[in-house]
């Protein structure tokens, strides 16, 4: 089977999940904090690190159900999975340096573009919010 249709079948399973997960625990917390989208993020993290540093090293996924359950289901889950994963084989390969600057490329970078987004929005008129 083709790597891509994998990657979309896991993806797909991975977006259903996060939204029914982020949904599910939004409901027994307060709207003033994203929780549902931190636990979908805490759990990706968790999940590709149960994936690659138990199945994968112990040789107990093929290379193509590795492919849909990492870059696939978690990957639809949550991209925080991917980056958390990078992080941390940077934190255990020693390049401290790397590792922290990925986090804060990631953080700043991302919540800039998206502050980017927002003015833009307010600029062309789209974004109807404060």
């Amino acid at each position: 089977m083709s790597d891509y249709l994998l990657v979309g079948l896991g993806a797909a399973g991975g977006g259903m999940a996060r939204y029914w997960l982020a949904d599910l625990v939004q409901r027994f917390f307060p709207l003033s904090f994203p929780y549902g989208t931190l636990s979908v993020n805490i759990i990706g993290g968790f999940l590709i690190g149960i994936i690659m540093y138990f199945f994968d090293y112990n040789n107990l996924l093929s290379p193509e159900i590795r492919i849909l359950l990492t870059i696939g289901f978690c990957g639809g889950l949550t991209t925080f999975s991917s980056f958390s994963f990078e992080t941390i084989n940077m934190i255990l390969g020693s390049e401290y340096f790397y590792a922290i600057l990925n986090i804060f490329m990631n953080v700043v970078f991302s919540l800039s573009a998206t502050l980017a987004g927002l003015y833009i929005s307010k600029l062309i008129g789209g974004f109807y919010g404060n």
